[in-house]
Parts: C-alpha cells; sequence; structure tokens
C-alpha cells in the first residue's frame, strides 16, 4: 500500500532536504562557514544557478547565506578556481556551479547540443569553423581566459539585448559542447579554458551513459528535494518527461525512491503521486528564518512553490514598473516552515544601505513577521558590509519592519 503524507509534512521534508532547520554552520573563529561547509552544501543541493542580476546580491551566493547564515563569499569563489576546483560550470538547470566530479553527468547533453547544431545549417557554427578552431588554438597557447582578454578590433559587438561579439558566441558554443570549461570568474565574467587545463585525466576518461547520468541525476534531484512529484524532480536538472519516468522506476526498483500519495498534489485538489527518498528526513519542526533568492531550489520551480507553501510567486524583473504588483528584485521570507512575505531589496553600495524598497505580509502571516524579519535584515545588512536598513513606506508589512528595525 503506498503511503500518505500530509502536506505539511511533505513541506517540512523538503526544507529540511535542502539544508534547513539544522544548526547554523560556523567556521573557525567568528569568521562564519567556512570551504567545507560551503562545499558541503554545494554537494547536497546539487546544484547553484547563477543569474547575472546584482541589484542586491548575485544569486549563487544566496543558498549558503540562507541556511548557513553570514560567511565569506570569497571562499565560495575559491570552490571554483584554482589549480584543482571543487565546483565547476555548466548548463544544468540553467547556468550553474556544480560540483567538478558531476561534469561527467551531463556529457549526453553535450553531444546532443553538439549534434542539433551539425544538423541545422542555419547555425553559428556551421558558417564559423576558423573561429572555433583559432579559439581552441588560443587557449592552448595562452591558458585560461575570458573573453574579454581574446576579444580583438576585429570583433564588432552586435545584437539588442546581449551585444555579444563572435568571440563570445564561438566560446559560449564550444562550452555548450563540452570542448571548453569554466576555470572559475573574475569580476563575474567567465573564464574559459580547455577541459584538460582544468580538469584531471580521469575525471576527463569517465565515460557515463545518457541512461545511467539520468538516474543518478533524478537521484541527485530526489535527495535534495526530499520529495516531489515527477515534474519536480525532472526540472531540477532540465530533464525531459520520459527517461526521468524511466530513471524514477528505476529507483523504485532499487529501493532509493519510495512511492507516496501527498494530498491535494492531484489534479483538482486530489491526492496525487510522489516519491519520497529513502534518506529524507521526516522532521515534526522546521524553524528557518531566511531570505531565498528567487531562483532558490525551493522556489525556482512556480508550481512547486505554490503546491508547497500556497505561494504564488512570478519574479517582476521584467515587469514594467507601472505593471509590478510586489516590486523589482522580490525575495520570499521563509519563517518556520511556511513563506509569510516577500521583500523587495536594493543594495545600495555606494551609500551603504540596504534599501527595502517593499515588503509585504502574506495572509496568515505570525504576528512575529515584522520582528524575525528585521533580525534577518540587520544579518544580511551585516553581511553585505553595509551601515544601515532603510525601509521605503510601501507594501503591508512596510509600517511594522521599518518600526522593528527603528527600535
Amino acid at each position: 500500500m503506498v503511503q500518505t503524507i500530509s502536506p505539511a509534512l511533505a513541506r517540512r521534508v523538503a526544507l529540511a532536504a535542502q539544508g534547513f532547520g539544522r544548526p547554523a554552520a560556523t567556521g573557525t573563529g567568528s569568521a562564519g562557514p567556512g570551504i567545507r561547509q560551503l562545499g558541503a552544501l554545494v554537494e547536497r543541493l546539487g546544484l547553484l544557478q547563477i543569474d547575472s542580476v546584482n541589484v542586491f546580491e548575485r544569486s549563487h551566493y544566496l543558498p549558503a547565506f540562507s541556511r548557513l547564515g553570514p560567511y565569506d563569499k570569497a571562499e565560495l569563489d575559491r570552490l571554483s578556481s584554482g589549480r584543482t576546483p571543487r565546483l565547476t560550470e555548466y548548463w544544468v538547470h540553467e547556468a550553474s556551479l556544480l560540483p567538478v566530479d558531476d561534469w561527467p553527468l551531463f556529457r549526453w547533453r553535450m553531444r546532443a547540443y553538439r549534434d542539433k547544431a551539425a544538423g541545422d545549417d542555419s547555425h553559428w557554427s556551421r558558417d564559423n569553423k576558423p573561429m572555433l578552431d583559432w579559439l581552441r588554438a588560443e587557449l592552448a597557447a595562452n591558458g585560461p581566459m575570458p573573453a574579454s582578454a581574446i576579444e580583438h578590433d576585429a570583433n564588432k559587438r552586435s545584437g539588442p539585448w546581449w551585444g555579444w561579439s563572435d568571440v563570445k558566441i564561438g566560446l559560449e558554443t564550444l562550452f555548450r559542447w563540452g570542448d571548453v570549461v569554466s576555470a572559475g570568474r573574475r569580476r563575474f565574467e567567465r573564464v574559459y579554458a580547455l577541459p584538460e587545463q582544468v580538469f584531471s585525466d580521469e575525471l576527463l576518461g569517465r565515460e557515463v551513459s545518457a541512461a545511467d547520468a539520468h538516474r543518478a541525476l533524478i537521484a541527485q534531484a530526489a535527495r535534495a528535494h526530499g520529495i516531489g512529484t515527477v515534474s519536480d524532480l525532472a526540472d531540477y536538472f532540465r530533464l525531459r518527461t520520459l527517461p526521468t519516468r524511466t530513471a524514477i522506476d528505476e529507483l523504485v526498483d532499487s529501493g532509493e525512491l519510495l512511492p507516496v500519495q501527498v494530498p491535494g498534489w492531484g489534479r483538482g485538489g486530489a491526492a496525487g503521486a510522489a516519491w519520497l527518498h529513502r534518506d529524507a528526513r521526516l522532521p515534526r519542526r522546521i524553524d528557518a528564518a531566511a531570505v531565498l533568492s528567487p531562483f532558490d531550489p525551493v522556489v525556482w520551480e512556480r508550481a512547486r512553490a505554490l503546491r508547497l507553501f500556497d505561494f504564488h510567486y512570478r519574479i517582476e524583473i521584467y515587469t514594467p514598473q507601472e505593471k509590478r504588483q510586489f516590486g523589482y528584485y522580490v525575495l520570499p521570507v521563509l519563517l518556520g516552515d511556511t513563506i509569510v512575505g516577500r521583500v523587495d531589496l536594493k543594495n545600495d553600495r555606494q551609500a551603504g544601505v540596504l534599501r527595502v524598497q517593499a515588503s509585504w505580509a502574506e495572509a496568515g502571516a505570525p504576528l512575529d513577521t515584522a520582528e524575525r524579519l528585521a533580525e534577518v535584515l540587520r544579518s544580511t545588512m551585516a553581511w553585505q558590509g553595509l551601515e544601515r536598513i532603510e525601509v521605503v513606506p510601501r507594501g503591508t508589512l512596510a509600517p511594522a519592519l521599518a518600526a522593528e528595525l527603528n527600535r
């Protein structure tokens, strides 16, 4: 008989699997969490999604802060740089940091990108093979380099949005194919390298079939989610439904995944099928206090956020200002095991101010929401090296939050 998991327990399972509800990690002295804790967190999550928006903080830095508290961002940078990096980048959810050892699990995706380009007469690479060969040769001769160091006067930036040069297009094409890899970032600009300049011979020689890779990735997604539907597990690494179902069936047969039902997770509010990882914790209580990146695995799949938290979330960065409901860079507020509000944050680095552009309470938010959020924001201010917090009087939570911060 299939076990039934209550929606409340499913929510706690999901948060525990994501690293919430554990004692805050501490490093040596007052430095906070260090390399070991940060590395363990990325291993737990499987990836950190990267996004270029920097109005508050780069998205890949936020999950560690949400789960571990204030830490030195340079420590996370060190994990993806140096002669033996522990993290690398690839298109795994979107552009993301992932453990180096997991890079071979995406060779099938690299081959798919290459095969698609080979079969498309209009693909940029078809008419630019000399450029691709030249880029490989430049990296071979000079070692890891960012695109800006390779570009030269003949390259004219063009395009209505990104304005990428042929060098950047070529490097990104080779990156998708696995012909070049990331050697970290400099001022957020990706540094490109040949695989043999960054990875070990053992890693480069590791071949994983597409079926085995899908099974490993779904297992990782299930560990990171704790519990999830087919669409939840497939979305974690952007996998297709059919191979996801096959992998789930194989993991159920091996005992790693346990089929369960969750009331309200099916169509029309009926019970829905889900899968619980065998190692998932089943906590009676979660008491988190954090703001979440819009690209945090807890909320990045909006249907799952609605299912878990009854939280309707849309990022409004690309919405015209006059049509925004909650703000520009809005972060969900997680207190206890519930998303209780949202804050639009801006890091005014020049003025040394954390600006709360808007703050909103969700229906049913507890009475101490403003008090607890104020403590989270004070910690955020200190982590960012800022001097004060200013609350704009916009949103249902703004008056109470301003009062708490002014105590």
